[in-house]
C-alpha cells in the first residue's frame, strides 16, 4: 500500500509541474493594421446613488458623481498618473438628469421610483457640483466627456412604453453647455444619450429620431464653441450594437455630425453568473464579441469615415460587475485582451465602467486603492502607441499576443497575455518583413536578433504582472514579483522594468501578463 502511496504521489507531482512551450511570435512590422487614440484609455464616472443594489449588494457606496470624495488624494493621484486620462461621465441614469441652470432652479436629489426608469426617479446636477467637478478635472488633467440627458421633451409611445417619442428639448443643455463656455471649462465631448439605441434597455429611439437629435445637437455645439480647434467632439449613441438600427442612424447624419460612434460593451454577462470566472479565462469565450467590433468598425468606415469607432462604456459582467472576480487580478484577462482586440479593430477610445463604483472600478470603491486592471490600463497608456501592427503565432490559444508601435521612443511594445495556469510560453519575436502575404512567409522574414557582437548591449524591458501568491482572485498585483503599493505620500508607486538580454525568448508563466518595449526592433511602420 505504501508503494502505491509513494508511486501515486510522484505521478501527481510529475503532472502537476508546468510544462513549457515555445512559441515563435510574428510581428508584421512592415504596415500598420489600424489606429487609436494616442488617449486610448478611458474609464466611466457614473451617477448611480449609494441604494443602487444588486443580488442584496450595494456596491456604489459613494462612488456616483454627486456623492465622490473630489478632495481624496489618492483619487487625484490615480488620474494625474495618466497625465492625461480620458474620463466619461454618464451611464443609465444620464438620461434622467437635469442641470441647475437657466430656468431650472429646483433640483431634486435621485430617489428611488418603482416606475422610474431603472427604478429611480428624476434627479439633478447642481450648478455647485458642476463647478467643483470641472475644478477637479482640470487639476488632475482630465479630457472630458459629458453625457446629455437625450429623454428631455419626449414622451412615452401609446403603443410601446419602452419607445420614446417626440423632439428632444435642448434648452436645459444649452444652458449648462453656456456656462461651461462662460467659465471657461475644458470639455472634450458631448454624447448624447445612454443605452436607448437597438433594442434599447429601459427606454428606446427610433434610429432616424436619435439621428435628427444629434445633428441639432452638433449644431448648437458648433454655434457655442465657434473656433473649431478648441471645439467639443460629439458622440453617440452610446448603446449596445444592433445591425439595423445603427446602419440607419449612420446613414441618417450627415458628414462631420458625430466625431466617435460610441458602443457598449459587457460581453460576460451578468455580475451574478457563477461561471463568471471560467468566462474571463476561456479565449474562445472571450473571442465571440470580435465580430461585433469588426462590424462597428466596418459600419463608420462605410457610412461616417470621418468618425471612429469608440467603446463609450465595457465593465464586463453587468449589473455592477461580480463581487469575487470584477477586482481582481483575472479580469485583466478580459479586459487587457479587449483593449488589445479593439485596437486591431481600429477602434479610437476604450472606456472601462468604472474609474471607481460598483465591484468591476479600477479604483476601490471606499479605500480608493488601485485594483490589478489599474495598473494594467497604466502600462497600456504608457507603452502602447497609437500605430497597431499585425501579430501570429502557431501557438496554443491561452496565448492572447498584441503589438504596437511604442509610444515613447522606437521600436515595439508588445502585449502577452498567459490564461494558462500550468504552461510557460518561451516567446521568440521574428520581425516579419514580408510585403505579400499570400506568398511564403518565411520568405522574406528576418529573425528578430541583433548582431553577434552586440548581443550583450541590447536589452528589452519587460513588465510581469502575476497575482499575489499566485491566487487569481487576489486584488494585488506583483509588477515583476514585487506587490504594487502606493507610497507613503499615497502616490502611485513607479512602474519599473525588468531589463533583459534582448536576444533571449520572453518567458512569459502561467496567468500572466506581460508587456515587452523592444527598442532594437526595427518596424518600418513605427519609423
Amino acid at each position: 500500500m505504501d508503494v502505491k502511496v509513494a508511486i501515486g504521489y510522484v505521478l501527481l507531482l510529475l503532472f502537476s509541474v508546468s510544462s513549457a512551450e515555445d512559441v515563435k511570435l510574428r510581428v508584421k512590422g512592415v504596415t500598420t493594421i489600424a489606429t487609436t487614440d494616442e488617449n486610448f484609455i478611458c474609464a466611466t464616472l457614473d451617477w448611480w446613488p449609494s441604494n443602487k443594489c444588486d443580488y442584496n449588494q450595494c456596491p456604489w457606496g459613494q462612488a456616483g458623481i454627486l456623492n465622490l470624495d473630489l478632495g481624496n488624494k489618492i483619487l487625484s493621484n490615480a488620474i494625474k498618473a495618466f497625465d492625461p486620462l480620458r474620463i466619461r461621465l454618464g451611464g443609465s441614469l444620464q438620461d434622467q438628469i437635469i442641470y441647475q441652470f437657466g430656468q431650472q432652479q429646483e433640483c431634486p436629489n435621485i430617489t428611488k421610483k418603482d416606475d422610474g426608469l431603472f427604478g429611480f426617479g428624476i434627479g439633478c446636477l447642481p450648478k455647485k457640483r458642476w463647478d467643483e467637478v470641472n475644478d477637479f478635472f482640470d487639476k488632475t488633467g482630465v479630457k472630458f466627456t459629458f453625457g446629455l440627458n437625450a429623454l428631455i421633451g419626449k414622451k412615452n409611445s401609446k403603443e410601446d412604453k419602452l419607445n420614446w417619442v417626440g423632439n428632444w428639448d435642448p434648452t436645459n443643455a444649452i444652458s449648462l453647455m453656456k456656462y461651461t463656455v462662460s467659465k471657461g471649462y475644458k470639455i472634450d465631448s458631448y454624447e448624447l444619450g445612454n443605452e436607448l439605441c437597438s433594442a434599447g434597455v429601459s427606454a428606446r429611439l427610433d434610429s432616424v429620431e436619435y439621428a435628427r437629435d444629434i445633428t441639432r445637437l452638433r449644431f448648437i455645439v458648433n454655434r457655442l464653441y465657434p473656433n473649431a480647434s478648441t471645439r467639443p467632439k460629439v458622440l453617440g449613441p452610446a448603446g449596445f450594437y444592433g445591425k439595423e438600427w445603427f446602419d440607419s442612424f449612420l446613414q441618417n447624419v450627415g458628414p462631420g455630425v458625430v466625431d466617435g460612434v460610441t458602443h457598449h460593451i459587457y460581453n460576460l454577462g451578468a455580475g451574478v453568473d457563477a461561471d463568471l470566472i471560467n468566462k474571463v479565462q476561456d479565449p474562445y469565450f472571450l473571442s465571440q464579441i470580435a465580430q461585433t467590433f469588426k462590424d462597428v468598425s466596418e459600419a463608420v468606415k462605410q457610412f461616417t469615415p470621418w468618425a471612429g469607432a469608440w467603446v463609450g462604456e465595457a465593465g464586463g459582467a453587468y449589473n455592477s460587475g461580480g463581487k469575487d472576480v470584477s477586482h481582481t487580478f483575472v479580469d485583466g484577462f478580459w479586459y487587457l485582451d479587449q483593449l488589445g482586440m479593439t485596437s486591431t479593430f481600429n477602434h479610437k477610445v476604450y472606456c472601462r465602467q468604472a474609474l471607481i463604483g460598483g465591484n468591476y472600478a479600477l479604483l476601490n470603491t471606499t479605500t480608493f486603492i488601485p485594483n490589478p486592471d489599474y495598473y494594467g490600463a497604466l502600462l497600456w497608456h504608457r507603452l502602447m502607441g497609437s500605430n497597431v501592427l499585425s501579430v501570429s503565432h502557431e501557438g496554443s490559444p491561452y496565448l492572447r499576443a498584441y503589438a504596437h508601435c511604442s509610444k515613447k521612443g522606437p521600436g515595439v511594445t508588445v502585449l502577452l497575455i498567459n490564461m494558462s495556469n500550468s504552461t510557460t510560453f518561451n516567446i521568440s519575436l521574428v520581425n516579419d518583413m514580408n510585403l505579400y502575404p499570400e506568398e511564403s512567409v518565411a520568405e522574406g522574414s528576418v529573425e528578430m536578433t541583433s548582431p553577434i557582437d552586440s548581443l550583450d548591449t541590447e536589452m528589452r524591458e519587460e513588465y510581469h504582472l502575476t497575482p499575489k501568491d499566485g491566487n487569481i482572485q487576489s486584488d494585488v498585483v506583483l509588477l515583476n514579483g514585487t506587490p504594487l503599493k502606493l507610497t507613503k505620500s499615497l502616490d502611485i508607486p513607479e512602474l519599473k522594468p525588468r531589463l533583459v538580454n534582448a536576444s533571449s525568448p520572453i518567458k512569459t508563466g502561467p496567468d500572466s501578463i506581460v508587456f515587452v518595449h523592444l527598442k532594437s526592433f526595427n518596424a518600418p511602420a513605427c519609423a
